[in-house]
């Protein structure tokens, strides 16, 4: 009976049940805390925030154009799924570059064996001659300063274990890649130090941001952590800068870690000069302080075969890095395969050539989609993604503000872009967003769904602002949108010479 009248009171009373049901979970939670070390009960992979939500709303309802027409497009996800025609190809004409196949499985025992840390030597040679070409053969790698690792993210926190003890700091020109919270703060307890760019100069780093940030940073300063290209921009560092880059690290006697890893990435105009380049040309550099981080995943879009590349000029790095690699080593059939396919000349050059022009007519797409809705863009031309302008509907410039757009977007509109706080971007208002990740179809539905979010936002801030005594509800709440319409675009109808407005946004105001 009292078990009974618990049950009722329960059913009448929904917020003790609710308020009874969270002590319960902290209870546990404090055990868990007393169970387990500070690391496994802490919070320190950076997972809170909106960048890791995002994808949380997309896995739960990942957008399918038949089975799931309503669900949210990933547009957060920096991935080039572009060229996997080529690499299917060249698989099928080269079943010897694997040991799980007739043709090659006469190798299998000489592979599958224990391999040293340092890698195979023909992986070592094949990876430094793709680093050349990405590069425009302009500069030489030894391949015995190469050293693997599961990816970057592993290349990066063994970078960081390295070079930084635990509560020492690394600049980090903002905005940057949110995971870098991740991979070089949780396990080696290093701070990043944000150097705030600005939009005025197209977000470029400048001298006397880094001379803030070290003066003003709280923490021992022990390195500079640059992406070139950039994400989240798509920029590309000049010549000029990046020496100004070297020349203030080492003037400080700080590490400079280059995160190259979207080298060839860039498309149009843009050039890419890698920092290997550009100490060839400063004489008195000291090279030791000097790091490049690499991968394939970008490149050649082959993140699931986790290749992540550390480059250092660093002998004492170089063994260090080596040893530690032992807890994140690529698979020696990974590098069986990748030796075979890099040292193919023809196909390299060939990949390189297309993912380029293929990068470049989408980029273009999703570019000029965004200019016939007068929606802003940072102009830039590397990269899997774009910085994407919304300032101007924002309600006030705060990133609360920021956030209240972001929700509307991924949960409404259903795209999962990441807004600009999250990349620890200074300004609200900036949003990344992906495009190589998907097909041309798809990114024609995620283009129309941007359109129906504009005309509407348009629609309620004319109502808006013609029944602001009414004090009618405003459009992030009254939003309804529906994508049951599967049509594909009018041809043409994103052309320079479209028939909407070339700025038809209406700042809503509330």
């Amino acid at each position: 009976k009292s078990q009974q009248n618990n049950n009722n009171y329960n059913l009448l009373n929904p917020f003790e049940e609710t308020r009874g049901a969270k002590m319960v979970a902290l209870t546990a939670e404090k055990q868990d805390h007393n169970l387990l070390s500070r690391m496994a009960a802490g919070d320190g992979h950076g997972e809170n925030s909106a960048y890791f939500d995002g994808w949380k709303a997309y896995e739960e309802n990942p957008f399918h154009p038949i089975d799931r027409p309503d669900g949210v497009i990933q547009m957060g996800l920096a991935e080039n799924q572009l060229c996997g025609d080529l690499m299917r190809k060249w698989v099928l004409e080269h079943p010897e570059a694997s040991i799980c196949t007739a043709e090659g499985v006469n190798q299998f025992s000489d592979i599958a064996i224990f391999q040293d840390y340092h890698g195979l030597p023909e992986f070592r040679q094949a990876v430094a001659k793709f680093m050349e070409k990405t590069r425009n053969n302009k500069v030489k790698f030894d391949p015995d300063r190469i050293v693997m690792s599961g990816g970057a993210t592993g290349a990066h926190e063994t970078v960081a274990f390295c070079l930084a003890n635990p509560g020492d700091g690394f600049l980090v020109p903002t905005p940057y890649y949110p995971g870098f919270d991740r991979d070089l703060r949780w396990r080696t307890g290093v701070n990043l130090v944000p150097v705030t760019c600005h939009s005025s100069n197209g977000f470029k780093i400048t001298v006397e941001a880094l001379d803030a940030a070290y003066e003003n940073a709280r923490v021992p300063v022990k390195g500079l952590l640059i992406t070139n290209p950039s994400n989240p921009l798509g920029t590309t560092l000049d010549r000029d800068c990046l020496k100004s880059l070297v020349k203030f690290t080492n003037d400080k006697g700080i590490h400079l870690i280059a995160d190259e890893i979207y080298a060839a990435t860039t498309f149009g105009e843009s050039e890419f000069i890698s920092v290997a380049e550009v100490i060839e040309e400063i004489p008195d550099c000291n090279r030791d302080l000097i790091h490049i981080v690499y991968s394939l995943s970008k490149d050649m879009g082959l993140p699931g075969l986790r290749i992540g590349i550390i480059y250092s000029y660093n002998n004492r790095v170089v063994q260090i890095a080596r040893k530690m690699s032992s807890f994140g080593l690529v698979s020696s059939q990974t590098q069986h395969l990748i030796a075979k396919m890099l040292s193919d000349k023809d196909f390299v050059d060939e990949f390189i050539r297309k993912s380029k022009l293929r990068l470049a007519e989408r980029h273009a797409e999703l570019t000029t989609g965004l200019d016939g809705l007068g929606i802003g863009w940072l102009k830039a031309g590397a990269g899997l993604f774009i910085w994407m302008d919304l300032r101007n509907l924002l309600k006030t410039a705060t990133f609360d503000s920021e956030m209240e757009l972001w929700r509307v977007i991924v949960h409404k509109v259903k795209l999962n872009v990441s807004p600009g706080g999250s990349c620890h971007c200074h300004e609200p208002g900036w949003f990344r967003v992906c495009f190589a990740n998907m097909d041309h179809q798809t990114m024609e539905t995620a283009l129309e769904r941007i359109r129906v979010f504009t005309s509407q936002i348009e629609e309620e801030s004319l109502k808006l602002t013609k029944q602001m005594a009414k004090k009618k509800k405003c459009w992030q709440s009254s939003l309804r949108l529906s994508f049951k319409d599967t049509r594909r675009f009018e041809e043409g109808f994103f052309s320079p010479h479209s028939p909407v407005p070339p700025s038809p946004l209406v700042r809503a105001q509330i």
